[in-house]
């Protein structure tokens, strides 16, 4: 029933391999281990975290990965060059999008960032495997254990998974993060950096923003509780208790 997650990774290869060699000396070879999605972007080698991946789970790892708001843009960029996400409130391309990291990942493939237009888009077309567009594309946005539901962003509160929408379960803040209620299950989750695991009780954030020169976080969640993966063992997480009338996350 024991079940490991790692929270946003964006390029972090090396920092990866480290995580899943400190959970096989915990758990072993054969350890699950649930990937909560932007695995690409801002970070120096996408293409190598995406290789990795990809060759686990064909060399039969108990792998599980999911599908993030940036793994998103990169198949759909090759697929329509003009698309934007209409959760960008900037309206700006991912390609062109500073902020976005699109540059990193374009270079990891050997693709100059600094092309324009049709230029950049018969660029990456040469020079992105096909394999790893098809894999991108094909990542499930969620994944339910029995102890757990695990999604890059979050979910609707009050809405049955069945009924949840990818744009939420890729993007969503709030309402989710200010929702208390309990879901009927813990949500696990990253998407919204924090400085260190936090554990809400309803939910779990695990994104410890690893690209921003931080930490790349594990957890590892059985049937007797939460334990955060350190370099000595499992530390226990307890819910953090809310001071009333604050908010739990002012997202950045």
């Amino acid at each position: 029933m024991t079940v490991h997650a790692i929270g946003d990774i964006h390029g972090e290869l090396d920092k990866l391999r480290a995580l899943h060699r400190r959970i096989a000396a915990l758990s072993g070879e054969d350890a699950l281990i649930v990937h909560l999605g932007d695995l690409i972007d801002r970070g120096p080698d996408s293409r190598g975290v995406v290789e990795y991946l990809m060759q686990g789970q064909a060399q039969g790892r108990n792998w599980v990965v999911l599908k993030g708001n940036h793994d998103r843009f990169l198949p759909r960029f090759l697929a329509e060059p003009e698309w934007m996400d209409p959760a960008l409130n900037t309206r700006r391309h991912w390609a062109t999008h500073e902020g976005i990291g699109a540059a990193a990942t374009l270079r990891s493939y050997g693709v100059d960032p600094g092309l324009r237009g049709a230029a950049l888009h018969r660029a990456a077309l040469g020079a992105i495997p096909v394999e790893h567009v098809d894999w991108l594309a094909g990542l499930p946005a969620f994944w339910r254990h029995p102890l757990a539901l695990f999604v890059h962003a979050g979910i609707r509160p009050g809405v049955d998974i069945a009924a949840q929408t990818e744009q939420d379960m890729l993007w969503i803040r709030q309402p989710f993060l200010d929702d208390r209620r309990d879901h009927g299950v813990l949500v696990v989750h990253g998407h919204t950096p924090v400085r260190q695991v936090e554990h809400h009780g309803n939910r779990l954030n695990i994104d410890t923003g690893a690209v921003f020169g931080r930490q790349l976080s594990a957890v590892r969640i059985a049937a007797e509780g939460v334990g955060l993966v350190g370099e000595n063992g499992v530390v226990p997480l307890r819910p953090i208790a809310p001071e009333p009338g604050i908010s739990p996350h002012s997202a950045p």
